[in-house]
């Protein structure tokens, strides 16, 4: 089978696309006969080295994917050949990433695919619905009528939380960076849109918030803790999940007299069970239509080096050319 793997860390060029062999599902696995996947930030930190794990010889790099079930190992439950299912969480802790014509999957990461939903919406909404539903809900305990904030409403895990905060009947106010962002997240259903490069961001926020917000979903890799805090609620929640070499300034402070909530959390970290009912709702709301991926552009698996370039470009160094995910059909 063709696969996008690395033999050692390094930049994107280190991806090699070519063959290796199709993998054997045993035990609990499910073999997927992958028809998307998606591409990740994580996925760009694990193939440079600048997360350390230890990998195989050879590293299929990714964590998303969708497809259709070929085969299943003798102790599967759950699934059986000619399902189409979703996934993520893989290419981390030591299982093989996605990105590959066929992947190898313990049926616990896996979720049935509605059939209103195609493989490369399925794929791009996989480890960003999950991380945004985690946030707001198991951490947050987001509730009906609070106000939610999230920095860049376009993309992967923002336009998630704009739709999910919808969804769950609270009010959402975020940012984007140009008129075309802007556009996307009010197609989305964000009640309200900063352009944070022409207009003053946190006047935007005390207008739609003057009582302060509920919950503040921080995607940013740097976070400003003291702005944060200020826009803040009383009994506010303040969730963290990306920045591994952040250290903001903290102002206890404020921070305790409005007793407030600082909750971080990484989605690799919750158990296959956790993530299972995050993605039954992902997948009900999926299929009324009251969520969908935002999509930059698909790409074919062979150009994964690519892929990973323009990631890398966009989370590093801010170029702001990605609206949403990087598809890639093998």
């Amino acid at each position: 089978m063709k696969a996008a793997y690395i033999e050692r860390t390094g930049p994107p060029e280190t991806i090699v696309y070519g063959k290796l062999p199709k993998p054997k599902p045993v035990g609990s696995q499910v073999l997927v006969k992958v028809r998307a996947v998606a591409v990740n930030p994580v996925d760009t930190y694990i193939r440079a080295g600048t997360i350390p794990v230890d990998l195989p010889e050879k590293f299929v790099v990714g964590c998303d994917l969708a497809g259709t079930v070929e085969a299943v190992g003798p102790e599967v439950e759950r699934f059986r050949p000619g399902d189409r299912v979703w996934g993520s969480n893989q290419g981390l802790l030591g299982r093989q990433g996605t990105f590959a014509e066929y992947a190898a999957i313990d049926e616990g990461w896996l979720y049935p695919t509605p059939d209103e939903i195609d493989d490369r919406q399925a794929a791009a909404i996989a480890l960003v619905g999950i991380t945004a539903h985690l946030g707001l809900f198991r951490e947050a305990r987001l509730e009906a009528g609070e106000t939610v904030f999230v920095h860049g409403g376009s993309g992967g895990v923002g336009s998630c939380v704009v739709q999910m905060t919808r969804a769950a009947g609270a009010q959402v106010i975020t940012t984007a960076g140009n008129p075309e962002k802007v556009r996307i997240c009010r197609q989305l259903g964000a009640h309200a849109v900063v352009n944070y490069k022409k207009q003053d961001a946190d006047a935007a926020i005390r207008r739609f918030a003057p009582h302060g917000v509920d919950v503040w979903f921080e995607t940013l890799r740097e976070q400003n803790l003291d702005r944060t805090v200020d826009l803040m609620a009383p009994r506010g929640r303040i969730i963290i999940m990306a920045g591994r070499e952040s250290r903001p300034r903290l102002p206890i402070g404020a921070f305790y007299v409005k007793d407030c909530k600082l909750l971080g959390f990484a989605m690799f970290n919750a158990p296959p069970e956790v993530q299972r009912r995050c993605a039954a709702e992902i997948n009900r709301w999926m299929a009324r239509g009251r969520l969908r991926p935002v999509i930059d552009r698909v790409l074919p698996l062979a150009q994964a080096a690519d892929a990973h370039r323009l990631q890398e470009e966009s989370t590093l160094g801010r170029s702001g050319t990605l609206a949403g995910k990087i598809v890639l059909v093998p």
